[in-house]
């Protein structure tokens, strides 16, 4: 998988050209057409455009790529809203990755949805895609993979980071794919599924790498040779309360609870943690174990 990742990255970079710049314009304007055509004509004007596997196979292949432009909401409002939001997480991974890799990671996911449709249809015979709504929502993965503390506002008030939506977009997803295997219904379980693995085909390294990290910094802070900054201040702070004081000097025995306007320091040249009086610092004979 990280073999296929940075394989992506180097066709990316060795290609900046390739692909469709603004590639989220046309598909917003193709939904918004389409949605036009499907309000004054009806849905038998533009059905033509869904990916069915019984016209696909009487030659109609065009629609093994025209159901992305497929709307998928019939409320006007709704369709406006996700639109813009898909929009706007197209184009910000466009100016992120560059053309040719945003166009890469949205083409690959609408070949792996209609490959999806392809088996499925050789297997059952029927086999029926309207809309690029699984495509989008694994946009919205990478969006919240690379801004997850970028804040939208839920049901217009609630403000809400995006990497909680994407987890109650991941349980979503869940639910999709177990309703899907009861009812039997391989196509809606294997699509979820299909746009998670084109998510994690791309993001594999940073999630592989995000594992790395937090494995070693939790065998790091569990190691005996680390020292727990906050157990020591309250295990220093606990036998302070003990011997009621904080600094004594090694040579005479004052403390600072004793003497309050006393300083007190510590002796760089003794070996050990050994603290003297303001009288002493420079006066005493240096620990040497």
């Amino acid at each position: 998988m990280r073999k296929l990742n940075e394989a992506v990255d180097r066709f990316a970079y060795q290609h900046p050209r390739f692909g469709v710049p603004n590639l989220m314009r046309v598909i917003v304007a193709g939904n918004i057409v389409v949605y036009l055509l499907m309000m004054f004509a009806g849905y038998e004007a533009v059905s033509f455009l869904a990916f069915d596997w019984q016209a696909i196979t009487h030659g109609e292949i065009w629609r093994l790529v025209t159901f992305i432009f497929m709307p998928d909401a019939s409320s006007p409002l709704w369709l406006a809203i996700s639109l813009y939001l898909y929009y706007m997480i197209g184009t910000t991974l466009e100016r992120e990755w560059g053309t040719a890799k945003f166009n890469l990671y949205y083409l690959s996911g609408v070949l792996l949805t209609a490959v999806t449709g392809v088996i499925i249809g050789l297997a059952s015979g029927n086999a029926w895609i309207s809309g690029s709504d699984y495509v989008n929502l694994s946009m919205f993965f990478a969006f919240a993979m690379l801004y997850p503390d970028t804040q939208f506002l839920l049901f217009f008030i609630i403000p809400v980071k995006v990497k909680w939506l994407a987890l109650i977009d991941g349980a979503f997803f869940a639910l999709a794919v177990l309703s899907s295997l009861f009812r039997m219904y391989w196509l809606g379980a294997l699509l979820p599924v299909i746009a998670l693995l084109n998510f994690f085909v791309f993001f594999w390294t940073n999630i592989s790498d995000e594992i790395a990290y937090r494995r070693g910094r939790a065998r790091h802070q569990t190691s005996h040779q680390t020292i727990q900054f906050k157990a020591a201040v309250k295990q220093q702070k606990k036998k302070e309360a003990e011997r009621g004081y904080r600094h004594k000097c090694a040579v005479c025995g004052r403390t600072d609870t004793d003497y309050p306007d006393l300083e007190f320091r510590y002796c760089s040249r003794c070996a050990g943690y050994h603290c003297f009086c303001q009288d002493h610092i420079f006066d005493h004979v240096h620990f040497t174990e």
